[in-house]
């Protein structure tokens, strides 16, 4: 027997192929919420299948059941969905229409496979909604946890670099734009079951690269986070948070 083959005997198979399974659901599951409900009884016939073939090779037990309760939650789903990209469409000066928000927005596909895989963490099913939330992570360079808690409206513009950890609570109408941190400020093994993450009140707007660390951390509603800020401590309501630093522009003598 080939040596390298005798040395990969003993390893655990931890089904990584399901990584290229998971893909195919997660985008044919976003396709789904925006087709005709009698049209696509097939579909979701394809779905549940994957679904299920996931799940049992997971070990996932109740694998029907909780496809069922899951499809349930489809409707509300796509009310949310439909919220969050009139959000967008309403405070995006580049983006032109909701046609464009659906299509070509990148913030919009993960706040869609966000709020999905966000209902399968809720029913309790491990892995499947990180996986899949992992998926859109390299699609748009945004990383939500599925654990997060996130309100209705919720705007992300551009995107890139956003990390949104698993605690969070981000309530409605929260807008948060490229490279955004919502994390801890600990980092210990110890603390997987504690709040870890900031909460976000309603009406805040947060800006490109600001970082907001804690769990007992809270943004008080209708603030504004202005960009490259870091936070360790909470904010009041109807507050403006900046960072200042004095950038000087000198004019060359003689072009030197």
């Amino acid at each position: 027997m080939n040596s390298s083959l005798k040395e990969t005997e003993g390893f655990k198979n931890y089904n990584v192929r399901l990584k290229e399974t998971i893909e195919i659901f997660t985008k044919r599951l976003f396709y789904t919420l925006f087709e005709k409900q009698h049209n696509n009884e097939e579909e979701f016939s394809f779905l549940k299948t994957i679904f299920l073939e996931v799940a049992s090779k997971l070990s996932i037990e109740n694998g029907e059941a909780v496809w069922d309760d899951f499809k349930t939650r489809f409707p509300e789903i796509r009310k949310k969905l439909d919220l969050d990209a009139i959000a967008i469409e309403q405070n995006d000066p580049a983006t032109k229409s909701l046609e464009e928000v659906y299509l070509a927005c990148p913030g919009f596909y993960a706040i869609a496979i966000y709020r999905l895989s966000h209902e399968l963490y809720e029913l309790n099913i491990p892995l499947i909604p990180r996986m899949m939330s992992e998926y859109v992570h390299g699609i748009t360079g945004i990383d939500i946890h599925p654990g997060a808690t996130i309100g209705d409206s919720f705007f992300v513009d551009h995107g890139t670099g956003i990390v949104i950890g698993e605690t969070s609570i981000i309530k409605s109408n929260v807008k948060i734009f490229q490279g955004v941190t919502l994390g801890g400020i600990q980092v210990k093994k110890s603390m997987s079951s504690t709040k870890r993450h900031p909460t976000i009140e309603d009406n805040v707007t947060i800006y490109a690269n600001a970082t907001i660390l804690g769990g007992d951390i809270s943004i008080g509603a209708n603030s504004t986070i202005g960009a490259n800020v870091w936070i360790t401590k909470s904010v009041p309501k109807n507050s403006l948070v900046t960072y200042q630093t004095e950038i000087k522009i000198s004019t060359k003598k003689n072009g030197i």
